[in-house]
Order: structure tokens, then C-alpha cells, then sequence
């Protein structure tokens, strides 16, 4: 009945928490379930209960932890996202959403296993990227797309990790704006290069 659902769910978002704390703080390769549980306070068969294997919490929480940090702004359902205005919003929708749970984000993007959390983010984010016109712009500058997409996607992961460093000072704005400097002014500015 309700308790054991509200007891499972308490069992569930234990587990979680520490697992994070122990990713920010350890390699994702050194941490064993047995430290996962002794941490969160719940039996091994309660952990089994939830997740399958260690790589399926791991799985699941970069699922979780990006699942909001990707979705396309919800005001804008059928929005051509290779307009200027288009992709530049986009930008700094993923700006405001890491500010909005930036303790979380930081210590994980920068954390003992964060490399984890860098090859998801960057899979997630050409995921979206590849639907915002950056194949015309490749075109539009003589460059194979797969060259241009990887070094898109990797400007604008330095970008969110000087950010970070400078303690999130710029607003979600500016940070969309000195990127779009930075990278020739974006997808969009392709037509006009």
C-alpha cells in the first residue's frame, strides 16, 4: 500500500544521494555497491530492488540529472530552432537550467568522476544540437559537419566550466552571447558569413 511506496521511494532517493556524494568525491570505477549501501543505509536487496547493476543507477541518474537541462524551452513547441533567436535560446535555456540546481551540477561536473557526467552531457547536447541547424552552417563554411558539431559541443562545454569557475557571475545571457562570439555567432550567422 502507500507506505511501502513511500518507503521505497525514501530507499530510492538514499541511494541516489549517496552515490553522488561518493562521485564527487571518487572515480565511478572504485566505488562499490556494498559502499553504496553502507552509505544510504539500506540492505543490498533493497538496492537490487531499484537498479539492476551499478552502471544502471549510473545510467539512470545521468538520465535524471539531464533530463531537465536538455528538454527544448516548453513556450516554444513548434519553434524552427535554426532561427537565430532560435538556437541562442536554446543556449541559454542549458545556462539557466545547470544555475537552477548549480550545487548539484558543480559538484558533479567537477567531481572525482566527472568525466562520466562530461560524455553524457556532450552526448545529450549534439543529441539537440544536430536538430538546430548546425548542418547548414557546416555547409555554409566548407566544413565536414561531424568536425563542426565536436568542436560546437566542445566550446560550449568550456564555456559551462568557466563559468562554473567564475562562480556563475555572467548571466545566462551573456554566457549564450559571448558563445555565440566565440564560435563565429553560432549556426545562425552561417547565412550571412
Amino acid at each position: 500500500g502507500m507506505p511501502m511506496d513511500r518507503r521505497a521511494r525514501k530507499s530510492r532517493a538514499a541511494i541516489r544521494a549517496a552515490f553522488e556524494e561518493l562521485l564527487a568525491r571518487k572515480r565511478y570505477e572504485q566505488i562499490t555497491v556494498q559502499e553504496i549501501i553502507d552509505r544510504a543505509d539500506v540492505g543490498r536487496s533493497t538496492f537490487y530492488a531499484h537498479f539492476e547493476t551499478k552502471d544502471d543507477l549510473l545510467e539512470q541518474t545521468c538520465r535524471e540529472l539531464f533530463a531537465h537541462v536538455f528538454e527544448r524551452p516548453p513556450d516554444e513547441p513548434g519553434h524552427d530552432f535554426s532561427a537565430a533567436t532560435g538556437l541562442c535560446s536554446m543556449l541559454t535555456h542549458i545556462f539557466y537550467h545547470l544555475r537552477e540546481d548549480r550545487q548539484r551540477y558543480e559538484r558533479l561536473l567537477s567531481g572525482a568522476s566527472s568525466e562520466l557526467f562530461w560524455s553524457y552531457f556532450r552526448a545529450q547536447f549534439l543529441a539537440l544540437a544536430a536538430g538546430c541547424g548546425v548542418e547548414e552552417a557546416a555547409a555554409a563554411r566548407g566544413l565536414p559537419q561531424d568536425f563542426y558539431l565536436d568542436y560546437y559541443c566542445a566550446a560550449y562545454i568550456e564555456a559551462v566550466k568557466w563559468w562554473f569557475r567564475t562562480g556563475l557571475a555572467a548571466s545566462p545571457e551573456e554566457m549564450a552571447f559571448y558563445f555565440a562570439q566565440v564560435t563565429g555567432g553560432g549556426p545562425e550567422a552561417a547565412g550571412q558569413a
